[in-house]
């Protein structure tokens, strides 16, 4: 009898001291890309934790960059919003490891060029047009790297029809250097910060970085024009699947998309490529509500 008092007690004990269910770690690792950083940090992080009693940790750097850390296994995370649907597509499909199923496109941002208001070549930006203010000696400018970051290569692109346009042969040579001028290119999620502290003139960024952080910028002729179109997904193994599953529904419910607007970006009619059959139940609804 006393041998089976004890037992009870034991067992009694043990479901006592067991860690609760919601003690397991809720954390949700979102990567994202660089130019979301004030967004993503300051406003959606915050508001998702508060929302569903989940911790947000993210992680920005530029979209190709955080697809080549996947792919080599050097970062796991659960959500993945990138810049450009391209990126997706390099970890689709056995041969790049399976990484991306599906995604879906959830806004965009056209590319601007921002300059610093206490520039010495601030006034010019408002009485010249802007390709001539990027010619001028000894102004600094800043951009992405075209290998690691759609920016960067829609940078690229931009100012190679820019010289067709305005008849500029040398339009690219005469602003932008080599395609990785280490004078000029620099990592996604240092770039506002490094304008709005003074070490750059002008540099390359989305309408939401400029939008959203008051940066005087200038839009290109609508023949010029080059935007990211954000896309999100949950990665394969991701850790954390419920909590990521969260972390999209929320994103694309009404109060995140209010978020997004807040912030500069254009909110589009979320599409989806890929395997839909394999997109959790939740976020095919959400999608759904927002149509």
């Amino acid at each position: 009898m006393i041998r089976k008092l004890l037992a009870s007690f034991v067992v009694v004990a043990g479901v006592a001291t067991a860690p609760p269910a919601f003690a397991q770690d809720d954390t949700v690792n979102v990567l994202y890309a660089g130019s979301l950083v004030n967004l993503m940090e300051r406003s959606v992080g915050p508001a998702f934790e508060k929302a569903t009693g989940q911790h947000f940790r993210g992680y920005a750097a530029g979209s190709n960059k955080i697809a080549n850390e996947i792919k080599g296994k050097l970062r796991r995370g659960d959500v993945f919003i990138s810049a450009s649907p391209k990126v997706n597509t390099s970890l689709m499909g056995e041969a790049n490891g399976d990484h991306v199923t599906w995604y879906v496109n959830f806004a965009e941002s056209p590319l601007m060029i921002g300059y610093d208001p206490q520039s010495k070549f601030a006034a010019d930006f408002k009485n010249k047009r802007w390709d001539q203010v990027l010619q001028e000696p000894g102004i600094r400018i800043g951009r992405t790297d075209p290998k690691l970051d759609p920016k960067g290569a829609f940078t690229v692109e931009m100012m190679t029809k820019a010289a067709e346009l305005y008849h500029q042969p040398d339009l690219v040579e005469k602003t932008l250097g080599a395609a990785e001028n280490p004078a000029q290119v620099l990592p996604e999620e240092t770039l506002v910060g490094r304008l709005q502290s003074g070490q750059l003139d002008a540099g390359f960024f989305y309408s939401t970085e400029t939008s959203d952080l008051k940066i005087p910028a200038i839009q290109p002729a609508p023949e010029l024009q080059a935007k990211a179109s954000y896309t999100l997904t949950i990665l394969s193994d991701a850790p954390n699947r419920a909590g990521a599953s969260s972390f999209v529904d929320f994103l694309l419910s009404a109060q995140g998309r209010a978020l997004l607007k807040q912030h500069g970006v254009d909110v589009i009619k979320p599409t989806v490529t890929g395997n839909v059959q394999a997109m959790p139940p939740s976020v095919q609804a959400v999608i759904d509500a927002a149509q």
